[in-house]
């Protein structure tokens, strides 16, 4: 009994430091995910034309932006295992050569958003859209430097347990996302009125406000001026560079697929009809806002394995990665009851049309039980992110999402081979196939590596 109640504590203990280091990161999420909303719905208020540019400009520059993301996304576990060793006067170097990475992806990434009309036009997007997304993606291109930046700098504060700020940074960036947007869209204290490109200028000013927010406090907090990350400037070093993109190319990769499905199921079902297209997106936009929960406490698990085996100590990484599943399964639950008690009122919430209601309400069954092997797999890939194990659940999703989820969704949506076409349904039954499939391997996968370390562990170390 004694040693049961032991195993609680320890449990809840854990369970309270993944939550402490979580819930700056999920209003972090929410207020990144609230610009998009922002810009959305303000574009709208302008035109039609604008709020259609808004949206097929943001799909040229979301799946881009995960890539770039994830892959400077390796400086979390770098620095966390770094920390839990204690060889804090090592965390400067790494951080100056993420800096580095980020600087050449924000530079790329300039030139991809300056580079798109071509893409547009082989889209056959409208001449009339092409000329207000070429410019609002142009626009866009100048803050792709500073969220790099922001991106490295954030990482690096979330290997060293330090979330909150980023909480912060983000939550003033959206509020300065609000009146830039005013102002620039409909043309205020005598600035033009550019419409959906002022959305583009207003997100680059929010872009650089993190960025410079967050150099500020990196240089001058008083937890990360001793470790001075601007007191020099180092030299790229090739090597170390190379080391950084073998961990964080494969998180890129690996969000630019999840990221990528969705919108590849998008234009298939848009030959669909506009109420079934609808229908569609209320529970995926739905779903999306609900995964923040468990995205943010990947994140969170990331953190807590990594300084774990910076330590020296796998058993505690492993228990780490348990408590980080069992955490998301519990809000999975919770998302998963609500959107079968009242997927009514949550379809409301997006539109009054009796007929998109019923066919969203339907669809959000399917993104009940989609929740938690969501929640599963999301907490393996972060869980194995903290043991530095990213090239192989990269090919795991690659093979969960394009071998089975989107054939399977595609099969089943579209064409009659497995019977009368189920649209919408089929590709969220093909979506749930993908992700349990994915969570089961992930989850051997980390059984597998974490059992693994716990073993290398000799009777002197242990």
């Amino acid at each position: 009994m004694h040693s049961q109640k032991t195993r609680f504590q320890r449990f809840m203990a854990e369970a309270k430091e993944l939550m402490i280091l979580a819930a700056p990161i999920i209003v972090s999420q929410l207020s990144m995910s609230g610009m998009g909303f922002i810009d959305t719905s303000m574009a709208g208020q302008a035109s039609a034309r604008d709020l259609a540019a808004i949206a097929i400009g943001g799909s040229l520059w979301m799946p881009f932006y995960l890539l770039v993301r994830g892959t400077l996304m390796a400086t979390t576990p770098t620095v966390a295992h770094l920390f839990g060793a204690g060889k804090t006067d090592d965390i400067a170097g790494e951080v100056r050569q993420g800096l580095w990475i980020a600087l050449i992806a924000g530079l790329v990434a300039m030139i991809y958003l300056h580079s798109t009309e071509p893409l547009l036009r082989l889209m056959k997007v409208s001449p009339d859209l092409i000329v207000i997304i070429d410019e609002y993606l142009k626009a866009l291109a100048y803050g792709a430097p500073a969220i790099a930046i922001y991106q490295t700098l954030n990482a690096y504060c979330e290997g060293t347990s330090d979330t909150r700020p980023a909480m912060i940074f983000s939550v003033i960036a959206l509020l300065l996302n609000i009146p830039a947007n005013y102002i620039l869209i409909y043309g205020k204290f005598g600035f033009p009125a550019m419409g959906g490109v002022g959305c583009g200028w207003a997100t680059a000013l929010a872009f650089w406000s993190m960025a410079i927010m967050m150099m500020i406090y990196t240089a001058f907090g008083r937890k990360h001026k001793p470790r001075g990350i601007f007191a020099a400037i180092d030299r790229p070093v090739g090597s170390r560079i190379a080391e950084h993109l073998k961990l964080g190319f494969p998180i890129g990769m690996t969000m630019f697929i999840e990221g990528s499905i969705f919108a590849i199921i998008a234009l298939l079902i848009g030959r669909l009809g506009a109420s079934t297209v609808a229908s569609h997106q209320v529970a995926l936009n739905f779903s999306s806002l609900t995964f923040m929960l468990p995205l943010s406490i990947s994140f969170a698990i990331t953190i807590r394995v990594g300084q774990s085996l910076g330590a020296n100590n796998p058993e505690k990484a492993r228990f780490a990665a348990y408590v980080g599943h069992a955490v998301s399964l519990f809000f999975a639950c919770l998302s998963a009851g609500l959107m079968l008690i009242a997927p009514e009122m949550i379809a409301g919430i997006y539109s009054s049309n009796p007929e998109v209601i019923q066919a969203a309400s339907a669809l959000l069954f399917y993104a009940a039980i989609f929740q938690f092997s969501d929640a599963m797999q999301a907490a393996a890939v972060g869980s194995l992110r903290g043991y530095k194990d990213t090239r192989t659940p990269m090919f795991l999703v690659v093979m969960a999402y394009w071998a089975v989820g989107l054939p399977m969704g595609y099969i089943l949506g579209m064409t009659d081979i497995a019977g009368d076409s189920m649209g919408p349904r089929g590709f969220w039954i093909g979506l749930v196939a993908g992700l349990t499939i994915a969570a089961l391997l992930l989850g051997l996968r980390l059984y597998a590596t974490s059992l693994n370390r716990c073993r290398m562990i000799t009777p002197q170390t242990a």
